[in-house]
């Protein structure tokens, strides 16, 4: 099994692992509020108000 390694190229610990995934997951939040800061998204004919 092969292991992903650090910049000292022993295995990752596991807060190693769950600061890269914060760190990935933060960019993508940032992405989000970014698109939904630019405007409304069109709303899907299924999504509209039914009443």
């Amino acid at each position: 099994m092969s292991e992903e390694c650090g910049s000292a190229g022993r295995p990752k610990g596991l807060l190693e692992q769950m600061e890269e995934l914060m760190a990935a997951l933060n960019a993508d939040l940032s992405e989000l509020a970014d698109l939904h800061a630019s405007g409304p998204a069109p709303v899907a004919a299924d999504e509209g108000d039914a009443g």
